[in-house]
């Protein structure tokens, strides 16, 4: 068997779990990864060098969207990039699942990269509306809007991430106790939060050229952006509200009878 088909196989049995993912990051972003991971796998790359592959392919398609003015084939390869440069965001936390090479320093950069993405990518495309768009100025606060629910959803989803983790190391027990949320696995979950799906958002930058109807899906996007944003804060900070609950009714580690 090549190195490729082994990785494969061993990337099909070792998926990370689907609790919370949207749909195209679950259902098309997942699988396109795998096979790129394979194929770093097999040329000998390192997770690292895939993420600054993914990287180089997003930033790309950022400064296009900024500097060139919107035709047909700048829009298409604006999407292609950023689709590229998605699945290679997944698939360098899967090769480094496959060769347990994942570390600390890694996982900072592609998170780096995430926050820098969150930041620049609505950025270009308020550049790119006020340079090359015949729209009133007012419509500029769609992009900086959208910008700034992209910042703060990443924040949340980190900083919720970061203090569970803490959380699991300090109260093991009162974790084990922590109210399952199934739900969040389901398909039709995945459906319902599609418009906050960034692979979702990349595919929509192929009407750029086509001002009304790029205009028109993404200022709806940005809507329900800020709608799932206020949801969402609400559920983070009631799941940490209920850690610290339970935390009080268990004992540390250190507090535990020896």
């Amino acid at each position: 068997m090549s190195m490729f088909s082994d990785a494969m196989s061993r990337l099909s049995a070792a998926q990370k779990s689907s609790k919370g993912a949207a749909a195209y990051s679950r259902f098309v972003n997942r699988p396109l990864g795998r096979p790129l991971a394979a194929l770093a796998y097999a040329r000998g790359l390192s997770p690292t060098q895939v993420t600054l592959v993914s990287a180089a392919a997003t930033f790309s398609a950022i400064a296009i969207i900024a500097l060139v003015r919107p035709t047909w084939w700048s829009s298409a390869l604006v999407a292609v990039l950023l689709v590229l440069g998605y699945a290679l965001d997944s698939a360098d936390g899967q090769l480094a699942r496959l060769t347990g090479t994942g570390s600390l320093a890694g996982e900072w950069l592609d998170h780096f990269f995430d926050a820098t993405k969150a930041a620049t990518l609505h950025a270009a495309v308020l550049i790119c509306w006020f340079r090359f768009f015949e729209l009133p100025l007012p419509w500029l606060v769609v992009p900086l809007s959208f910008g700034a629910v992209a910042s703060i959803f990443f924040f949340g989803l980190i900083a919720t991430d970061l203090l569970r983790r803490i959380h699991r190391a300090q109260h093991p027990i009162a974790d084990e106790t922590a109210p399952a949320e199934a739900w969040r696995s389901s398909p039709l979950y995945s459906l319902v939060v599609l418009p906050t799906d960034y692979g979702f958002l990349c595919l929509t930058f192929v009407l750029l050229w086509v001002q009304p109807a790029f205009v028109a899906v993404y200022s709806l996007l940005a809507v329900a952006n800020v709608l799932v944003l206020g949801l969402a804060a609400a559920r983070w900070y009631s799941s940490i509200r209920r850690m610290e609950a339970a935390s009080i009714a268990s004992p540390t580690p250190a507090e535990l009878p020896r």
